[in-house]
């Protein structure tokens, strides 16, 4: 009789800790997923056409962020020299939602590949230790056409934020 309780006593502590160990991750898991939509038309004001809304968006390391098609005929693609380093590249498909996780802190450009030009773009702050490492790399990169302008705006909206300091 001893030797059966002993044993379960040792099988109920094994999964005690097989479950304590898995806790921390489950239960301190603070990673958060977002949204931004591609669409053709601004939600709030009806002459921007070929918006990411939002345009700008500040997450942490770790939190995702899904680009919802919305409307067709878009995706979204990180820009070259415009993400950290370390940070993985993504091109998603037209028409198809594309969820990315970020997990280097820094500042990712992504433009909509068919719309760029139309001023389609984005920029994603995600916080943490060393996220003004790529700030000026990501300011210094031309683009063509709207986005150009589109660009200025963001930067400015997130100076203003408090985002680029």
């Amino acid at each position: 009789m001893m030797e059966i309780l002993s044993r379960r006593s040792l099988i109920k502590a094994i999964g005690m800790v097989g479950s304590i160990s898995i806790l921390p991750k489950m239960a301190f898991s603070s990673a958060v997923e977002h949204v931004v939509q591609m669409l053709n038309k601004h939600p709030d004001d009806k002459k921007k056409k070929m918006v990411f809304y939002p345009n700008l968006l500040q997450v942490n390391a770790g939190d995702s962020v899904t680009f919802e098609s919305v409307d067709k005929g878009h995706n979204s693609a990180s820009i070259k020299k415009m993400i950290p380093d370390g940070a993985e590249p993504w091109k998603g498909k037209i028409n198809k939602d594309t969820t990315i996780k970020f997990d280097v802190p820094g500042f990712y450009g992504y433009i909509c590949t068919p719309h760029g030009t139309n001023g389609m773009v984005g920029l994603i702050v995600v916080e943490g230790e060393g996220k003004l490492d790529n700030l000026k790399s990501a300011q210094k990169i031309r683009h063509r056409g709207k986005s150009k302008k589109e660009f200025k705006e963001i930067w400015k909206e997130a100076e203003s934020a408090g985002l680029t300091s």
